[in-house]
């Protein structure tokens, strides 16, 4: 399950949510229409609209509008894991409001609401391959008296097979296994154990698919916010429910589709189910991994196949808020299309959080000088006192585009965790964009090593994944810091992940981050997992304090081109995670910029890096029945490009 929170309080300190984190004091007379998130304009037949889109979680501060129209999305749930056909993962819950009253005296009184996004749900642990995946968290917008606010529930976790099992209920329905005994899971529900929000309205989800006891024992699809999901057949699993579209984060030119399912999972021979379309991962039919849903958007995972030991089920999609409304004119015009358009201190800013093209328009000036910067996907973080996944790489600089031009840009996807001892999790994925001047590619993060016997070493990449058990820290393919935030060398920044432990509480090490080495694991008693390395900061022409672009980081950084805000930090290493049998063992923290923290004593499973900043996932800790639970995954990277208005 995901982590509960149980009180407001507690969101407050895991999410770092102030009155003051918003960019204006409370109280004070604003100016600005709104701040928070990622900031898109656009117009759709001369009318204006402002978007902010928040893949992580934080708060809108409301200046001088009246209402807004709100898409909000749950956390997808994890899907399962077995060793034959394993149910989809829901997505998660799906809303789509319009007109809601918000004021500058709303909120907390002070204009400010609370923004949750709920994560996306993980695999089981590898002690337990029967054990169903993770659900998705709940998502949430509002004023902090929780009962007033909206929210989308988080999908449910795929049943992994074991025997005839029904699916588990959520925000949408995970898919069943071995029908008629196995139903489907229903969808528009909140779990039990998660009481904090209020009950979903109608109409969030759909049930999951249902398995079939024969043949391929495929499993069931999980369900969609637009469709239930597929049945299996006697050959082929069932697929992802489909998704949704939404208009609100960049118009109705370029609708976005949410909350699709994770296909079902088979045995070999049977045909392996799609995801639905809104970011659903595929089953799976050998005893490769199932897909991961698509960040961001809510999917759910895709289930696992065959294995004589297990088939791990794919990760669950984090959430998403968009709130949007209208405002009188844009503030520039943008000559160029592609990512989130805004406008600061002169310059026009597109932000890429998922993949998309660069395209000049003809209002583009000849010999425009741009200005970048560019993250690769954070690695995975490991199962049971396991390193820490490592940032990717951090680039930035300049180039001169003249028209005409248009090219890809491919945001790297975080790395999968893993669950298994004596295995490294999944690396991230490369962050390129191809310039016309010459491609430029940011590498995605080491996975961080598990524990068990041997010495593992952290995976290489970016930056390198956290070791466990005296292995050495991966290596980097980043040049070592410091330096000065404005521009990198052709490497970019990135550093090797810590060393952990060979003895005692077998602490593992801290996946590397842009701006530091990941710490080493202890392993006196109380022992620790080793803290991520720190990332970096964004440089200045990307600090628009009305956008929360990237993470929390250090408000006193000694480094040349730093400010003292606190905001706009990227690429910090995932937390190791320890040993620590009956609790006596402190899992490492995250990086500043991103990074997941390493499980926490309570919960075990490690904290996901966080969405475009390419943060290393954090490692598990190992449960005083020891299992071996899930690490973190690790967080997707991002392209920001500005020029001259």
């Amino acid at each position: 399950m995901a982590p509960i929170l149980t009180s407001l309080a507690s969101i407050v300190k895991q999410y770092g949510i102030s009155a003051l984190s918003a960019g204006g004091a409370a109280g004070s007379n604003l100016s600005f229409t709104a701040t928070g998130g990622i900031i898109n304009d656009y117009e759709v037949s001369g009318t204006f609209y402002r978007a902010h889109i928040f893949t992580n979680s934080g708060t809108f501060q409301v200046g001088n509008i009246s209402s807004v129209d709100l898409l909000i999305v749950g956390g997808g749930g994890g899907g399962g894991t077995g060793n034959a056909g394993a149910g989809g993962g829901g997505a998660g819950g799906f809303r789509a409001e319009t007109s809601i009253p918000v004021s500058s005296t709303g909120g907390d009184g002070s204009g400010v609401y609370t923004v949750i996004i709920g994560s996306g749900g993980g695999q089981a642990g590898a002690n337990s391959p029967f054990a169903g995946g993770q659900n998705g968290g709940d998502t949430f917008w509002g004023p902090p008296s929780i009962p007033s606010g909206y929210s989308a529930a988080g999908g449910a976790g795929g049943r992994s097979e074991a025997g005839a099992a029904s699916g588990f209920s959520g925000g949408s329905g995970s898919g069943g296994t071995r029908n008629p005994a196995g139903t489907r899971g229903s969808g528009n529900v909140f779990s039990p154990t998660s009481p904090l929000f209020p009950s979903p309205a109608p109409g969030q989800g759909n049930d999951g698919g249902l398995g079939y006891n024969g043949g391929s024992y495929g499993a069931g699809g999980g369900g969609g916010a637009g469709q239930v999901g597929g049945d299996a057949s006697p050959t082929e699993a069932g697929a992802g429910g489909n998704g949704l579209p939404n208009v609100y984060a960049y118009g109705p030119s370029i609708p976005v589709m949410y909350a699709g399912g994770g296909g079902g999972g088979a045995r070999p021979g049977g045909q392996n189910a799609p995801g639905g379309t809104g970011g659903g991962g595929a089953g799976s039919n050998t005893p490769s991994a199932a897909s991961n849903a698509t960040y961001s958007t809510g999917g759910g995972g895709g289930g696992g196949g065959w294995s004589s030991s297990e088939g791990e089920g794919g990760n669950g999609a984090s959430g998403i808020v968009v709130v949007r409304y209208q405002i009188p004119s844009s503030a520039g015009s943008a000559r160029a299309t592609g990512g989130a358009i805004s406008f600061y201190n002169g310059m026009t800013i597109h932000t890429f959080t998922s993949s998309g093209s660069f395209d000049s328009i003809g209002t583009w000036l000849p010999n425009t000088t741009v200005e970048y910067v560019m993250v690769g996907g954070g690695g995975g973080g490991c199962g049971a006192y396991g390193g820490g996944g490592g940032a990717g790489a951090y680039k930035t600089g300049t180039t001169t585009l003249s028209l005409p031009f248009g090219f890809p840009v491919n945001i790297g996807a975080g790395g999968k965790s893993s669950a298994q001892y004596a295995s490294t999790a999944t690396p991230g994925s490369n962050t390129v964009a191809a310039f016309p001047t010459g491609t430029i590619t940011c590498p995605g993060g080491g996975g961080g090593s598990a524990g068990g016997s041997g010495t593992n070493a952290g995976g290489p990449g970016g930056s390198g994944g956290g070791s466990a058990v005296g292995g050495s820290g991966g290596t980097s393919t980043g040049a070592t810091f410091p330096g000065t935030i404005q521009a990198t060398p052709p490497a970019g920044w990135g550093h090797a992940g810590g060393v952990g432990a060979s003895s005692g509480t077998y602490g593992g090490g801290g996946g590397g981050g842009a701006g530091g080495q990941g710490s080493t694991g202890d392993g006196s008693d109380p022992g620790y997992g080793g803290d991520g390395g720190t990332g970096m900061q964004l440089p200045a022409t990307f600090r628009d304090p009305n956008s929360t672009v990237g993470a929390p980081g250090p408000t006193s950084p000694p480094w040349t081109g730093a400010d003292t805000s606190g905001k706009y930090w990227v690429a910090g290493g995932g937390g190791g995670g320890p040993y620590g049998l009956g609790g006596s063992a402190v899992p490492g923290a995250g990086g500043a910029g991103g990074g997941g923290a390493g499980g926490p004593s309570s919960v075990y499973f490690g904290n996901p890096g966080v969405e475009n900043t390419g943060g290393g996932g954090g490692a598990a800790r190992t449960a005083p029945n020891d299992d071996a639970y899930a690490g973190g995954t690790g967080g997707s990277g991002i392209v920001i490009i500005a020029y001259p208005t």
